[in-house]
């Protein structure tokens, strides 16, 4: 599912007030030994007498979500509260972190942010409390994404964002492209082809999806971060050959004016994707709700999109990478943290709540049993003018995918990224230097965030 690329600084904020309307952490038992209740929710109990474990989400359809595992458990009920998502969330988490009070007990994350609140002491690792049972409903880089070092696991996986293209074919017929590019040398030949006719721009490099440069920059080999959250030692790759080739790549799609420089995600973007203006949109499997939710596929912009996969740099050798994905986390705040994990193992792991997910285009589901379904894999996509999608290219990416070594700088290192492509696009350095100034600066951040740099 598409998130909101994060800019906003995650330094401590001492701020307990803001989280005032907001359900406690330590939900689990009182000083009397019974549960204390849970009032302030955005749900209602099924079984009110049973004990309650505080969760905070922001899925579109969390309410039925919820209600779905309610419905299913007498032994424990969800208190769910949505405090917003992306940086408004993350704001309120760090706060709660810093005061020590006011965490849920349950908490929805990002994969790409688990490990800025694990080297924190914030999450629990729910190994200890059953998590591995589950691992086999899950391909290996989406458990990967939510582990740790030796064995621990950080939260339950949800849905994830496999990598694919998405194309228009009235501009493929227009300009006599037959087949959608497989690799970025043919991606960025026929970018030229349609540019030459006086076509519309291929594509874009936005400055404000550095999670997705980071993950194109991974496909071509490269890996940003090694640490040892014990230790507090981390490695920094991010002007490596791959990084650099990926950056000066784009840059000279750029330079060249084949794809356009606009933030990804604005209402002048989407009017540009609705007109026409780009022939392809590099981007996740949650990209069509996303899309058909602006108002894509409408009107004259209506029965014109396919999905590739992902163009390759060794066709011969594919490699399949991802952006974005959510996950259940127990916090270190919650007071029973073995009830707290039965939720985050079991809240959207139902098939009714999976099957309203991925029909209604709220998640890619990342369950096998999911994805290896006959209504999911011959599923004939409504915005892909009856194309089975998942079967065809999503669900080969997903499982193909290895998983991604995140960084426990995350926000830093996004804003760091977008601030050097935002450079990028406005012709001012190389991708070749952006890669060196990202790496000098993170070398520093981490230095002043108590980490041993190794070489």
């Amino acid at each position: 599912m598409k998130r909101n690329a994060l800019v906003a600084s995650i330094a401590a904020i001492a701020l307990a007030g803001l989280l005032a309307a907001c359900s406690g952490g330590g939900s689990g038992t009182d000083a009397k030994g019974t549960s204390p209740k849970l009032t302030s929710c955005s749900n209602k109990y099924v079984y009110p007498k049973a004990p309650q474990v505080s969760v905070w989400g922001w899925y579109p359809n969390m309410k039925l979500v919820v209600d779905n595992f309610n419905k299913l458990h007498k032994d424990v009920q969800i208190c769910w509260n949505n405090v917003g998502q992306g940086g408004d969330e993350y704001t309120k988490v760090q706060t709660a972190i810093s005061a020590k009070k006011g965490l849920p007990d349950v908490v929805m994350l990002e994969a790409d942010h688990l490990a800025t609140y694990e080297i924190q002491g914030a999450l629990v690792d729910i190994s200890k409390y059953g998590a591995n049972k589950v691992k086999g409903n899950f391909s290996e880089g989406a458990w990967n994404d939510v582990s740790g070092a030796g064995g621990a696991v950080y939260a339950a996986p949800v849905d994830g964002g496999p990598l694919a293209m998405i194309y228009r074919t009235d501009v493929f017929k227009k300009y006599g492209i037959t087949t959608p590019p497989t690799t970025w040398d043919e991606y960025a030949a026929d970018a030229k082809k349609v540019k030459d006719a006086g076509g519309p721009l291929f594509g874009d490099f936005g400055a404000n999806v550095p999670a997705l440069t980071m993950a194109l920059q991974i496909q071509k080999g490269a890996n940003p971060f090694t640490y040892d959250a014990a230790k507090k030692t981390i490695k920094i790759n991010l002007n490596d050959q791959p990084s650099k080739d990926v950056l000066d790549y784009w840059a000279g799609l750029v330079k060249d004016k084949l794809v356009g420089t606009a933030d990804q995600f604005t209402t002048d973007y989407i009017s540009g994707v609705v007109s026409g203006k780009y022939a392809t949109y590099v981007s996740a499997a949650w990209a069509p709700g996303y899309l058909t939710g602006a108002g894509v596929g409408k009107g004259s912009s209506s029965g014109v999109w396919a999905v590739a996969p992902l163009p390759q740099w060794d066709a011969s050798s594919p490699v399949q990478t991802n952006w974005g994905g959510s996950a259940f986390a127990v916090t270190s705040q919650a007071t029973d943290k073995k009830l707290a994990a039965e939720v985050a193992l079991g809240i959207y792991a139902d098939p009714a709540s999976l099957k309203d997910g991925w029909t209604n285009q709220v998640i890619f589901p990342l369950n096998q049993s999911i994805l290896k379904s006959s209504a999911f894999l011959d599923n004939k996509s409504a915005f892909f003018s009856g194309q089975t999608a998942n079967k065809d290219v999503y669900v080969p990416a997903e499982n193909a995918y290895k998983g991604i070594n995140y960084s426990p700088l995350t926000v830093y290192f996004y804003a760091q990224l977008q601030a050097q492509s935002a450079l990028i696009n406005q012709g001012k350095i190389t991708g070749s230097q952006a890669a060196d100034a990202v790496q000098a600066s993170l070398e520093k951040y981490a230095q002043s965030q108590g980490f041993t740099v190794q070489k």
